[in-house]
């Protein structure tokens, strides 16, 4: 059977399809609203089809395929310039079929490949950037001098400056899948219309979908508009001045006709029953059913995923948007999380694999003298079909999922601030009347000897602290137990000391004893297996800091490991990850460096609550202990301190506020070397400086960064006793967060490091900033002198692996 006759049947399959379908849903309303757009001249005609359940289910088109220079009606079967369709279609799946095959990292830089593109800058801009748009290339090559030819556009391509550092903000080009193109066409050795025929299209049955479509195509394609750039007028031999000709079956796009029709973000041809088999391949690949859609599962997820930088608030896929300033076509019905694209002709595609769905609207806006906006009759084609389908508003539940809070991740917009009312694990034991702890009794033969490490910051919902509620109330409520001996960690029980070797002490309120483990030696950070085996169980109420080096995270697990030994139960009473617990950031610890200020293998900011971190910690360590997590309630993943309605309690003398702890995972990580953090100032980890600092260089050198969510500001401030240059004037920065969900505090570390050391290369000791960093590759890059982006996009895929240990541990749903 050739093209012709396979098109054919299958016209007439999904028409049947299609009325079998819609009879038992109402797509009158989308009749309505294209009918009206038209009417109302935003558009000559368009074809719509929506797809559910691995059927079509509506497919219709509507008013004139051409007004000039001829009038013909709209059919089912019209040839449409995809415009940017063609960035996710051909070349973004052509890359993700290399990276499939190990031909590319999409961490590598694009240079690896084509070296003549690290020219004016861009040594460091990775594939990934250019897959998400987060690059900081311009929108498109400037069109303002004659210039055609492929080569020629690669030449310039490779050859521009960027407008912004990459990673850094969401900026759409079509450069990127320009160099993309140009790629593919390196690695594979063909063009990139015979390798999207030969590994695209080919295997999906596609009949009516290419680059450079042939003479015989021309009735059926939808013309866009007169030409207007008489150096790309796609006619051989032309002599055509602007508005002579009117483009149809050549590509719209000036810059794609310039480089011959064939160019990674422009150029592709297509018809809407290709793009429902294109669609629905996709879906079923990414639900496991049988599918000849040429990627893999898993590389698949990988594609439709956001994979924007983690301060990106722009959320992009590779190649797929999924929530950006260009996503209006998803309407308002299919929740964020579900993904597509649109073209500047007026096409778009937007897919759901949670219901299943998804809708095309093909339509020739541009046509016949240049574009009209079509933006929201998108959005309403798509709510009208959610509506037929049934489809309902999520409520953020698949947008939460994937970015780890809910919908107000949403791409340049303000996020709003939750109001929630969250029960610490003390209120919870409280409101449950201590059932867990008596069951404990009950296991140890109706007695308990309790132990509880804890300080200052073991309060509940009414400022009672955790030790007086066990020893009074938890003691009268459950036959047996006994709260014995108090253990404090690193600032003592009551959270005064600042220095080594908190000694032993007696609480004064219940006369029990404070074993003190933040001794000069490593023995004297643990509990001793000793006082261990004197009791039952021990209980944990502590506020972390959400950061790899807070120490309270390394005393749970020297609890942890020693009540393994000793048959003693844990139970964390869980607290807020004060920073939030969505955002997973900066570079994992090299294994082998474990200490008192890295205590396993993860991240400087792991985005774990104290309990979640405790079942990581057995986990990994494959640990017998006998753990427990009493969970909190109300708390989401995403809510930082100031969601939970919680009092703010200083968990350690200097992070005496929420901004402090905001900035601790980044400027913490160069506390180590010879610069203060503003210890001994009223405003600690919010400056930084040391007395040769230049305060005025150092902020516009961080400010020339244009870091997201920061501004930096020259200070001068001295140190009090004991801290690092007490008595002498240091000049440095303050930090001013802006933003702080679009702050990558980490990034920041890394950033002020290589500041430092490139302005004073003698004077800053970066060398020492690894007791906190433990990550020796990072220290050898800042000391290479690499960007910090760069530093960061390397850093990546060992985060992704952690991401999915840590997801084995996590309590709380996002």
């Amino acid at each position: 059977m050739n093209r012709a006759a396979r098109a054919s049947v299958l016209l007439l399959a999904l028409a049947v399809s299609a009325c079998s379908a819609g009879a038992q849903s109402d797509f009158s309303s989308i009749d309505s609203i294209v009918n009206r757009a038209v009417d109302d001249h935003q558009l000559p005609g368009a074809v719509v089809v929506v797809g559910h359940d691995g059927k079509v289910v509506f497919r219709r088109a509507y008013g004139m395929r051409s007004l000039e220079p001829t009038q013909e009606r709209m059919t089912l079967d019209t040839i449409f310039d995809m415009a940017s369709l063609t960035k996710c279609l051909a070349t973004a799946t052509a890359v993700m079929q290399l990276y499939e095959q190990g031909k590319i990292g999409l961490n590598d830089p694009v240079a690896k490949y084509l070296p003549d593109f690290a020219a004016n800058g861009k040594q460091d801009i990775t594939i990934r950037n250019l897959l998400t748009h987060y690059s900081g290339l311009p929108p498109d090559l400037p069109l303002d001098e004659p210039w055609e030819g492929k080569e020629e556009g690669y030449r310039r391509a490779f050859a521009i400056t960027p407008l912004r550092p990459p990673g850094e903000q969401f900026l759409y080009s079509d450069i990127n899948f320009i160099v993309l193109g140009a790629l593919v066409e390196k690695l594979s050795g063909m063009t990139l219309d015979e390798y999207t025929q030969r590994f695209i299209v080919d295997p999906l049955g596609l009949t009516h979908t290419q680059f450079l479509p042939p003479a015989s195509w021309i009735p059926r394609i939808a013309p866009t508009e007169y030409e207007h750039d008489p150096i790309s007028s796609g006619v051989p031999g032309s002599k055509t001045f602007p508005g002579d000709v009117m483009l149809r079956g050549v590509v719209h796009d000036p810059t794609s006709r310039r480089m011959g029709g064939v160019a990674g973000h422009a150029g592709l041809f297509s018809t809407a029953e290709d793009l429902a088999i294109y669609a629905q391949s996709l879906l079923d690949r990414l639900a496991g059913r049988p599918s000849k859609f040429p990627l893999s599962r898993i590389v698949l997820q990988k594609m439709v995923a956001p994979e924007q930088p983690a301060t990106g608030t722009a959320l992009r896929g590779f190649g797929w948007d999924i929530d950006s300033p260009y996503s209006s076509n998803r309407g308002t019905l299919f929740p964020v999380g579900s993904f597509g694209h649109t073209g500047f002709t007026g096409t778009s595609l937007w897919m759901d694999p949670v219901s299943d769905s998804y809708v095309i609207v093909l339509a020739n806006s541009v046509h016949p003298h240049g574009p009209k906006s079509i933006t929201a009759l998108r959005g309403r084609v798509a709510d009208a079909a959610a509506v037929a389908l049934g489809i309902h508003a999520d409520g953020g539940a698949l947008a939460a999922h994937i970015t780890g809070y809910n919908e107000s991740l949403s791409g340049m917009r303000r996020w709003p601030v939750r109001n929630g009312e969250v029960k610490t694990g003390i209120d919870v034991l409280e409101a449950d009347h201590y059932r867990e702890l008596a069951e404990m009794a009950r296991r140890h033969g109706g007695k308990l000897r309790l132990g509880l490490l804890t300080n200052q910051t073991g309060v509940d919902a009414e400022g009672r602290r955790t030790i007086d509620i066990l020893h009074q109330d938890a003691e009268q409520a459950v036959p047996g137990l006994t709260l014995d001996t108090l253990f404090s960690p690193e600032h003592g029980i009551g959270g005064a000391y600042d220095e080594p070797n908190v000694p032993n002490s007696t609480d004064p309120a219940t006369g029990l004893p404070v074993m003190s483990l933040y001794g000069a030696k490593d023995a004297d950070r643990r509990p001793s297996l000793a006082s261990l085996r004197k009791l039952d169980a021990v209980g944990i109420d502590l506020q972390d800091a959400g950061v790899r080096f807070y120490t309270y995270e390394a005393v749970v697990r020297y609890f942890l490991e020693a009540a393994a030994q000793t048959g003693t139960e844990i139970i964390v009473l869980d607290r807020p990850d004060p920073i939030d617990g969505s955002f997973v950031q900066g570079p994992m610890s090299d294994p082998g460096t474990e200490s008192y200020v890295n205590s396993i293998p993860i991240p400087v900011r792991h985005g774990m609550t104290l309990g979640e971190l405790a079942r990581y910690d057995t986990q990994q360590l494959q640990l017998q202990t006998q753990l427990t997590v009493l969970p909190m309630q109300g708390w989401q993943r995403g809510d930082w301190f100031d969601s939970t309605d919680l009092i703010w309690v200083n968990p350690s003398p200097n992070l005496r506020d929420l901004e402090e702890a905001t900035l601790y995972p980044g400027v913490g990580l160069v506390e180590t070397t010879n610069i203060s953090v503003g210890r001994g100032t009223d405003t600690p980890f919010e400056i930084l400086g040391a007395p040769w600092i230049d305060a005025r260089a150092l902020a516009q050198f961080l400010n020339r960064r244009q870091l997201p969510g920061l501004r930096f500001v020259p200070v001068q401030f001295t140190p009090e006793k004991p801290y690092p240059y007490a008595g002498d004037v240091c000049r440095g920065v303050r930090i001013l967060v802006m933003d702080r969900n679009v702050l990558n505090a980490p990034e920041l570390g890394i950033e002020i490091a290589s500041a430092l050391r490139h302005l004073y290369p003698e004077q800053f000791e970066l060398h020492k900033i690894n007791t906190l960093l433990a990550n020796r590759a990072v220290l050898d890059a800042i000391a290479a002198g690499r960007d910090p982006q760069r530093i960061a996009e390397d850093w990546r895929p060992a985060l992704d692996a952690f991401e999915l240990q840590r997801a084995k541990a996590l309590i709380y749903a996002p």
